[in-house]
């Protein structure tokens, strides 16, 4: 019997669904739970695209939310955000107001247009059509879902470009308390195992012959080429432990560690980077305290396992090689 690979629906009440589109690589994922759950957020890059963030501070009346959506097609694909909620209507789930149930939906997007036909992007239906598609089985990873158009090492033209995707990783203590994540790795940077140092993939040599290394670049004076609003890492860590809305953001804040660690460079003025917390509230921890310190330093280190997992999955499109098939 093969192993099952850790992954985000390890948490428990944790469903996620794919939408993948074969026309051009771009798809959405939506990532929800059959009860409503609390969440947070912490955007970080400096070309975001949201839906419904401002509702996740701590001092906004909302306490918990239904879903939240990842999607490709840059500011277009916030459109699935809605086909999600009328999935969620149909079901009966979102705040209930006389006769009517209102679904909370927060996204984000990032930017995968360059690759095939722009005017496909993901709309209302391939929304609908992840979050019926949502399950607690291992999430499927690589050129899925808001991964399936990512690309990475941009920052020194797309030319030099490689393949991104989407990975997930999970990690469960002894008490109990499960820490999951889910990311689609689309960063102008390189991306770097940290456990080596080891550039595992991002802007190539020109010649074929290894990595260009952006940073080694920037630091000898060169300018990154036109990367205007076409990266981000947009991401989710959930945990099974009660938290609030502050809680769920100081874990949020101390998961995008994780972009540091392994993506050179990230949270730049080009990149969207954003990471939503979610949590469900299935665990009763007995005797000890939760303690967010370590919630967050594993919500860091699962969301590392899942970039990486994004870069090992993905698969070459076009003249976008994939790591596995790229010599380094």
């Amino acid at each position: 019997e093969v192993p099952r690979v850790p992954s985000l629906t390890d948490v428990e009440g944790i469903l996620v669904g794919h939408y993948t589109f074969c026309e051009r690589p771009t798809g959405c994922t939506v990532v929800t739970s059959l009860l409503p759950f609390t969440a947070g957020v912490d955007v970080r890059g400096g070309a975001p695209g949201t839906r419904e963030t401002d509702l996740l501070k701590p001092e906004n009346t909302v306490e918990q939310i239904n879903a939240v959506v990842l999607s490709g097609g840059s500011a277009f694909g916030l459109e699935s955000a809605a086909g999600v909620s009328q999935y969620l209507e149909s079901q009966g789930r979102g705040i209930r107001i006389g006769s009517i149930h209102v679904p909370i939906v927060c996204a984000a997007i990032l930017f995968d247009l360059n690759l095939g036909d722009a005017k496909i992007r993901p709309n209302a239906e391939a929304g609908f059509e992840a979050a019926r598609a949502a399950t607690d089985a291992p999430v499927p990873e690589g050129n899925v879902g808001a991964g399936a158009g990512a690309t990475v090492g941009k920052l020194l033209g797309p030319e030099l470009a490689m393949k991104g995707g989407l990975g997930s990783w999970a990690a469960r203590l002894p008490d109990g308390l499960e820490v999951g994540a889910l990311a689609a790795v689309n960063c102008g940077g390189d991306v770097v195992d940290p456990a080596s140092g080891r550039i595992i993939a991002g802007a190539r040599r020109s010649d074929g012959a290894g990595f260009a290394d952006i940073m080694d670049h920037l630091g000898r004076g060169c300018a990154p080429a036109s990367v205007f609003l076409e990266n981000t890492v947009i991401g989710i860590v959930a945990a099974n432990a009660v938290l609030t809305k502050s809680q769920c953001t100081k874990v949020a804040q101390m998961a995008q560690d994780a972009l540091a660690r392994c993506i050179y460079p990230c949270h730049t003025p080009w990149d969207g980077d954003t990471i939503f917390t979610l949590s469900t509230g299935r665990w009763v921890p007995g005797q000890r305290a939760i303690d967010i310190g370590v919630i967050g330093a594993l919500a860091a280190d699962v969301l590392t396992k899942a970039i990486l997992r994004g870069i090992e999955q993905a698969e070459s499109w076009g003249s976008y090689p994939a790591a596995r098939d790229y010599p380094n």
